[in-house]
């Protein structure tokens, strides 16, 4: 049985957040099982709301470690949402500052939902996923 777990943001205000997607639907779209894979990034700003939308699509066919977390930081990005990533960019982010909220799964529109209302449901087990064990890619 997976363990489940909810995700607070806490104090309310205006930040940027980046969930990774499998195509470019924006809130439709799904959140990517796999951050290194998306291509599609939606980036919103969020407080008691959505007060922005938009989706990006990274400028790079390949990447090497650290590409896909500078970009985010160079648009704003203060939370990453995703299900899945590797450690390496879980380190590029912390180092940072930017919080990455792993587990997250569903449309991208009920995951921001559940964000701003402090009741996101997480998959704290991805990591036991065969997919991810001793995965270190960004």
């Amino acid at each position: 049985m997976q363990k489940r777990v909810i995700y607070s943001i806490g104090n309310k205000r205006i930040m940027r957040v980046a969930i990774p997607c499998i195509d470019d639907r924006g809130l439709d779209s799904y959140v990517s099982q796999h951050f290194g894979r998306a291509r599609y990034f939606v980036i919103a700003d969020v407080d008691n709301g959505v007060k922005d939308v938009k989706v990006v699509r990274l400028p790079f066919e390949d990447h090497m470690p650290g590409d896909i977390p500078r970009f985010l930081q160079s648009l704003g990005v203060e939370v990453v949402i995703t299900y899945g990533l590797g450690m390496r960019a879980m380190g590029f982010f912390e180092s940072m500052g930017i919080r990455v909220v792993s587990g997250a799964m569903g449309k991208v529109g009920d995951v921001l939902d559940g964000f701003i209302k402090n009741s996101l449901v997480l998959d704290k087990d991805w990591r036991s996923k065969e997919e991810f064990s001793g995965h270190h890619c960004d």
